[in-house]
């Protein structure tokens, strides 16, 4: 008898062991195919999109193996911020100087910042990715981690291609999803994409217009003001207290109040004489750069939420100011 139960036991354990196994990538992806009728797509269009799909092992090696080596930050500019693509920088905005004063105009978002955000994302659209998005959002929700963002982010993506802004076969971007020379996932696309140049498609891989105004869009979309640049390298006191820096809310204070701490332009002299507020940032700590910045960098912060990025950027669009 006991050998009946102990026999019925391993069994039953068996069969939940096998309910609770991971499907494999074919059965993985047939139930996403199902899950996308339901959604109101039809089998055609379905199964064109999923043909040719494959686990791609070497997308999950490069998700799980991103860099973790702590770069000081002026290290990271001198590589994200080189001479050279500030010259380039400074160039191409002139060529599309008429385009982007348009953009500016119509979303106020000065043009500098739209043109350093291009730079820093694609290399001006050099640099876009060569992976199937299709193909990269369907391996990195299989692989388990982030299933859920990941789901979400292909299901936009179907949106994408069933909406007609790209072909299938130029539906391409990185080995995580990002597309197009703004680098947006696809639901950033959804929410942000614009077609500026009115040929009924959002093109952010192709058409200048689209991308500038796209970027645009984002910035606006998430509080920018062309009123406002994104803040400035400081200096502090010796005995600075920097548990008051930090990009949280209860940090920002009036720039008198950071006058008054003995914060000042990096040059030495005080700080702009204005009813706004900013925040104190130290990405390397009191050895390193130090910024007072305001509402459009928190912006940047939704764009990217890397520190180093923003300053990046917003560097870079300090020097195509400055024209060197």
């Amino acid at each position: 008898m006991k050998c009946i139960y102990l026999g019925l036991s391993i069994l039953l354990y068996l069969v939940s062991q096998n309910l609770n196994a991971k499907p494999t990538f074919e059965q993985y992806i047939t139930d996403i195919k199902l899950q996308s009728v339901k959604k109101g797509y039809t089998t055609d269009f379905i199964e064109q999109v999923f043909s040719g799909v494959s686990y791609r092992e070497k997308t999950v090696t490069a998700d799980k193996n991103q860099p973790e080596t702590k770069l000081t930050l002026d290290k990271y500019l001198a590589t994200r911020v080189p001479d050279w693509k500030v010259k380039k920088a400074i160039d191409l905005m002139m060529q599309h100087e008429e385009l982007l004063d348009q953009v500016e105009q119509q979303f106020g978002v000065q043009k500098r910042f739209i043109v350093a955000l291009w730079g820093n994302e694609s290399n001006f659209g050099n640099i876009m990715g060569k992976h199937s998005v299709i193909n990269s959002l369907v391996t990195l929700a299989y692989e388990g981690r982030r299933e859920a963002l990941f789901k979400k982010q292909l299901f936009a993506a179907l949106k994408i291609l069933n909406q007609g802004h790209v072909e299938l076969d130029e539906f391409v971007g990185s080995w995580a999803g990002a597309m197009g020379q703004s680098q947006f996932m696809p639901t950033s696309f959804l929410d942000y994409a614009i077609d500026f140049d009115n040929d009924g498609r959002k093109d952010i891989w192709n058409s200048k217009a689209d991308v500038f105004a796209s970027i645009a869009n984002f910035l606006k979309s998430e509080g920018w003001s062309n009123q406002l640049t994104w803040g400035r390298q400081v200096t502090v006191p010796d005995n600075f207290d920097f548990s008051l820096a930090g990009l949280n809310l209860s940090s920002k204070r009036l720039l008198a109040d950071w006058q008054t701490l003995q914060v000042r332009r990096y040059d030495g002299t005080d700080l702009p004489d204005l009813p706004i507020k900013g925040s104190l940032i130290a990405p390397d700590g009191g050895t390193g750069r130090i910024y007072l910045v305001y509402s459009n960098f928190h912006t940047l912060m939704k764009w990217n939420r890397s520190s180093y990025f923003g300053v990046s950027v917003s560097y870079l669009s300090d020097r195509i100011q400055k024209g060197s």
